[in-house]
């Protein structure tokens, strides 16, 4: 580089310099920005039992426990709800509100299998049928009524949780 009127190399140099690594200031703080700006997309919570997978929705306040699959006229194949306990124990179910027949897996704290029931729509939709556990339940699955069947779901087989599900151990005490 030669020499220009008013100026040295060396001071065009350093403004060069200066210039380029403000460029890659900005450069890298744009990419911050972006990079912060996006969000992770969540891993949607999944129930996977004999390599069928359910996406569901959690339910873990009494308000949450209580509305369950309530009032909906209808369910999507392989969707469902998973209920949250902190507790195990003996657990009944009924269909008040229920448009839609369901099936229900009462799981148990080691995420087996304890007891597999399919409800029905009660007529008048009051929840006066009882469906039980037969064994203590930390966790239950309401899905699709025949979608247990079709998977082949019995006492004993093993539940895999996936995806961003909250501790059970944090969930709402109640019944």
């Amino acid at each position: 580089m030669t020499d220009r009127p008013g100026g040295s190399s060396e001071t065009h140099r350093r403004a060069r310099v200066l210039l380029a690594g403000s460029v890659l200031l900005a450069l890298a703080a744009g990419g911050v920005l972006f990079a912060g700006g996006c969000e992770r997309e969540e891993d949607p919570p999944r129930v996977e039992i004999n390599g069928h997978v359910w996406r569901v929705e959690i339910a873990r306040t009494n308000d949450e426990r209580y509305q369950g699959l309530g009032g909906r006229a209808e369910l999507a194949d392989g969707e469902g709800m998973l209920f949250l306990y902190p507790r195990a124990r003996r657990r009944s179910y009924c269909m008040r509100d229920c448009l839609i027949p369901l099936d229900i897996a009462y799981i148990g704290p080691d995420r087996r299998v304890v007891h597999v029931d399919t409800m029905a729509v009660e007529p008048d939709r009051a929840g006066r049928v009882l469906y039980p556990s037969v064994e203590p339940a930390q966790y239950v699955l309401e899905v699709r009524a025949g979608a247990l069947e079709a998977a082949g779901v019995r006492p004993g087989d093993r539940a895999t949780f996936l995806g961003d599900i909250p501790d059970a151990a944090k969930a709402e005490p109640g019944a």
